[in-house]
């Protein structure tokens, strides 16, 4: 799907049409439109399913009930029949939309339970006069919003709402400060005053004039399962993650993989070719230079995604990237998010490839937020133990024993351990905030007073604290993961995931995504996804057979672009037209003149800061002084 957009009120095609004329720049497969004088509903359509048939908006029998849906349902066939055998009919032969106006009148506001997909929608209730958001369980699917003066306007794209008059261009300064520790905007804020992100697992509910969001789905780490063998959970997860994987592959359009060479794609590759005959077009992103060597590794992405390729004699495409052709599409990334971000952006690069091949393709993200990989997941136990050393006085290398250095790993050398001191904190959001970006204290000398006045410094509150106090997990490291899947997984993963492959109208569906699979992880022990230093170690239990030894044992290396090699490189002169354009009004420039000094000493610790910057610079270009 393409996306959806709309407004309560009076008809307006005009201006309804300039909102639907946003979405996707690419053709759309279909467009459509409904307006009845209080709600006004339209969509632009990539045909996966039902291509000949599955117009929208959709309605049910009577025309009472509309739908306009981005996404997909992949259980429809089963949710079909079964809505069938209770009497209902359907106009047409298989769309997956066409069941949700059925599911909304058989279980009414709480009928997501029922489907398993990825989706942001509205329902128009003509009985009840009320307009129904929805966002799926984990967030794969954006829906934003602005509700003023009393009348509500939604769509899948930020842009979109920015065509309505009433809605304007106000940055929200608390969200934005937000993002110089984060990369990214953290929902339900966005970059503007005016709009809203709906949260994942929510719908939100307008009638006369008035809106309520509520929950349907929600996170769980509360009943962990100590009794489940490895093997057992090894077995139950390679059967859900086969089905989740099956369900994916019902499309009615060419689909694919992406493949590089990590555990996760090639699982999903393995267990794609097992169900289908034909060879699964695979997708892997290469890189033409590298001038400092510092990431020659992500080459090694290419040669494990053609091993695998090769073994498992999929037909196999790659896209090589350059650092010109990287700058030259920054703009067009921006765009894509229209909000700040500063996370990996490859996926916009290989779906340039993709596109060329197939509308659909099949993903391994997630995983690493499901069963622990990153570095915030492999500090979670070592800085639990180095607690209880420290409570019983031993604070120094020296004062460990062999066995209590061992708990530590991977940070059991001398060297790690001083990292590890200076990180460890009782509260998980006090080390968490440590690893901004920007921590708060260079946040203060980066801004200026006004923006962050206006922003509610120094009173502002992390994320991390709200997100711990709210969490349902007991351990440390099940506490990260759950904050992970509320804030990284939709605020940044799932954005870059979808976004930019979206800007090429490529669906990208994600096996490990699928609510089954998530439900079963956060029900597992810490101690079945970080095992002994080995990351991910059920899922590695439940591949082991199925995929070769050496991607198993694989270290993890991360789906990330070249760009902190390539800024002290080839888009160095880039770099800093960029930091020079930084407006004048937000930054405190001497802060920005002191990290360009540090970065021109090609100090490699500020690679992040610099580039969080050039993004915002970017954005902010784009947004408010296009030149």
């Amino acid at each position: 799907m393409c996306g959806i957009a709309g407004f309560t009120g009076d008809k307006n095609q005009k201006l309804l049409k300039a909102m639907n004329d946003t979405l996707v720049h690419r053709g759309p497969d279909d467009e459509g439109y409904y307006s009845n004088g209080r709600v006004n509903l339209a969509m632009r359509r990539l045909s996966i399913v039902d291509i000949a048939g599955g117009h929208q908006p959709i309605s049910n029998e009577d025309d009472r009930i509309w739908v306009v849906f981005n996404g997909e349902i992949y259980n429809y066939i089963e949710i079909r029949k079964s809505l069938e055998e209770k009497g209902h009919k359907f106009k047409t032969d298989h769309s997956d939309t066409e069941v949700i106006v059925h599911l909304y009148e058989e279980y009414g506001d709480e009928w997501p339970v029922h489907v398993n997909g990825m989706f942001g929608l509205a329902i128009w209730d003509e009985r009840k006069k009320r307009l129904l958001l929805y966002r799926d369980r984990i967030g794969k699917k954006p829906v934003y919003y602005s509700n003023k003066n009393s009348e509500l306007v939604f769509a899948s794209e930020i842009k979109a709402l920015l065509e309505h008059p009433d809605i304007t261009r106000k940055p929200d300064l608390k969200a934005l400060y937000g993002y110089f520790g984060l990369k990214n905007i953290s929902s339900p804020s966005t970059a503007y005053s005016d709009i809203k992100q709906l949260l994942p697992g929510h719908y939100l509910e307008w009638k006369d004039g008035e809106i309520k969001t509520r929950p349907y789905w929600k996170l769980d780490f509360s009943h962990i399962n100590k009794d489940i063998s490895e093997e057992d959970a090894a077995d139950r997860l390679l059967e859900l993650l086969e089905d989740a994987v099956k369900v994916r592959m019902r499309c009615d359009a060419p689909y694919g993989a992406y493949l590089s060479g990590g555990v996760d794609s090639s699982s999903v590759v393995v267990l794609m070719s097992r169900n289908q005959t034909e060879p699964v077009k695979t997708f892997c992103l290469g890189y033409e230079d590298d001038p400092m060597g510092q990431f020659v590794g992500k080459q090694d992405d290419i040669l494990h995604a053609k091993g695998i390729a090769r073994k498992l004699g999929t037909e196999h495409f790659e896209y090589i990237l350059s650092a010109d052709k990287f700058a030259e599409h920054m703009t067009g990334v921006l765009s894509a998010f229209d909000e700040p971000f500063s996370g990996t952006v490859s996926t916009f690069f290989l779906s340039i490839l993709i596109h060329k091949h197939v509308k659909v393709a099949i993903s391994g993200d997630g995983a690493d937020e499901l069963f622990g990989s990153y570095l915030t997941h492999r500090l979670a136990q070592p800085i639990e133990n180095y607690l209880k050393f420290s409570a019983k006085g031993k604070s120094s290398w020296g004062d460990l024993k062999q066995n209590e250095k061992d708990l530590l790993y991977p940070f059991n050398s001398s060297e790690q351990f001083t990292f590890l001191k200076g990180i460890a904190s009782s509260k998980l959001s006090e080390w968490r905030e440590k690893l901004h970006v920007f921590t708060p204290g260079q946040r203060k000398e980066l801004l200026k007073g006004e923006f962050l006045e206006g922003a509610g410094y120094p009173h502002l509150k992390d994320i991390y604290s709200t997100l711990e106090g709210e969490s349902t997990a007991r351990d440390t490291l099940n506490k990260v993961l759950e904050i992970d899947q509320k804030e990284l997984l939709p605020n940044q993963v799932l954005p870059f995931v979808d976004r930019l492959s979206m800007a090429h109208s490529v669906e990208v569906r994600c096996p490990y995504l699928d609510y089954r699979i998530i439900e079963f992880a956060n029900s597992l022990p810490y101690d079945y996804k970080i095992h002994n230093g080995i990351n991910k170690y059920i899922h590695k239990k439940a591949m082991e057979k199925l995929i070769p030894r050496g991607i198993i044992e694989r270290p993890k290396e991360g789906f990330v672009q070249t760009i902190y090699s390539w800024m002290h490189g080839s888009l160095k002169g880039w770099v800093k037209d960029n930091l020079n354009d930084l407006p004048r009004d937000i930054f405190n420039l001497d802060y920005v003149k002191a990290l360009e000094k540090d970065f021109d000493s090609a100090d490699n610790n500020i690679n992040n800061k610099v580039w969080n910057l050039v993004c915002f610079s970017i954005w902010y270009r784009n947004v408010y002084n296009k030149k």
